[in-house]
């Protein structure tokens, strides 16, 4: 089991509503605490198909980044913001992310 593991996963920032407003997921672990803990609604399809997705992908069925796209869309059903997260020096590695990276 990869709970706190981020191989292939890009991080995502979060801004939620309440107590727990900004949160940032890295790894599977942070996404199922998450999804657990912090979530707003626990009744959508997405949120549902995240939740498979993040065990599905902590048993290693799927890629930790085929469970950040069901994130990201679970995110989208409950109006939730959602960014990406680039970290710095990454566009030299990456040259098709220069375009989103800070100036």
């Amino acid at each position: 089991m990869c709970w706190n593991t981020s191989s292939a996963f890009t991080p995502v920032a979060l801004a939620l509503r309440g107590p727990a407003t900004r949160k940032i997921v890295r790894t599977l672990g942070d996404a199922a605490h998450l999804l657990i803990n912090d979530w707003p609604s626990d009744d959508g399809e997405e949120y549902v198909a995240a939740v498979k997705a993040c065990v599905d992908a902590i048993t290693g069925k799927i890629s930790p980044e085929r469970f950040r796209e069901a994130l990201l869309l679970a995110a989208d059903e409950a109006g939730i913001a959602a960014l990406t997260i680039v970290p710095l020096g990454v566009t030299e590695r990456r040259p098709d992310l220069r375009s989103a990276a800070p100036r």
